[in-house]
């Protein structure tokens, strides 16, 4: 067993073996297929041909032992590689294929629905620290995913996400997936304010969370019908987090 770290009853460590992965596939499973209303898969495990290129990262709680959070990371060693990745297949990434520097893709992130502790998202961002400053990576991308795939209850956070989060128009990913949701056209036409409180609480916790940091979105979200999600490219380039934030998540990394 590889523990990566511990904090407030809480260890991550690295998946060393098949039922460690099966694990982590059968919480994806609970949470992107079962919660997310979609038709089971008959192992009750969500899987991929990514799995197999990828480091998985299990968050235990230490009393019960049970798995609390799981998320996997692919490491790329510079934009050239980025063809490669899982978000390739939804979202032109040619702007990024200049990105210099190395670049992870931290995917399937996922949190047990039962769990209400902040110190699971806590420990989960230190174990991706840990691992983004070993590998000296530059840029740390992904996809951030809404249940359900109307946008219409996500519309104030899709509109603070055009007003304020857009990715800079060189790295900006192009529309590459059939069904997409391009939240961002019209924005400034619109006469309606969004709430922008009610926004953030729309999102994802890790996408507030890579906000929080500085990061930056698509300007459309990708229709997935198969996981029952919208998803938006997501990324952040690791000299871009405030000073302060990147103290804090050092110190719980250890």
């Amino acid at each position: 067993m590889t523990v990566m770290l511990r904090k407030g009853g809480y260890a991550a460590r690295i998946a060393q073996s098949p039922v460690d992965l099966i694990a982590a596939q059968r919480l994806r499973h609970l949470c992107f297929i079962e919660r997310g209303g979609v038709a089971p898969r008959p192992d009750r495990q969500e899987a991929d041909s990514f799995d197999q290129k990828c480091r998985h990262v299990l968050v235990e709680d230490q009393r019960s032992g049970q798995l609390v959070c799981c998320f996997r990371l692919m490491l790329l060693k510079g934009g050239a590689d980025i063809g490669h990745s899982y978000a390739a297949q939804y979202y032109d990434l040619a702007g990024l294929e200049a990105y210099p520097g190395p670049m992870a893709e931290l995917g399937r992130f996922c949190i047990h629905p039962d769990s209400r502790d902040p110190d699971v998202l806590r420990v989960a961002w230190a174990a991706i620290t840990r691992f983004v400053d070993d590998a000296d990576v530059a840029l740390l991308f992904g996809c951030s995913s809404f249940a359900g795939t109307s946008g219409e209850v996500y519309s104030d956070a899709f509109d603070v996400l055009s007003e304020r989060h857009i990715a800079p128009p060189s790295w900006r990913p192009g529309i590459k997936a059939p069904h997409v949701l391009r939240f961002v056209e019209g924005f400034e036409a619109r006469a309606r304010i969004p709430d922008r409180r009610e926004g953030m609480l729309r999102m994802p916790p890790l996408l507030r969370s890579y906000l929080a940091m500085g990061g930056w979105v698509s300007d459309h979200a990708v229709v997935d019908t198969d996981l029952n999600t919208l998803h938006v490219f997501t990324g952040l380039e690791i000299q871009a987090i405030p000073a302060a934030r990147a103290r804090a998540l050092r110190a719980v990394a250890g």
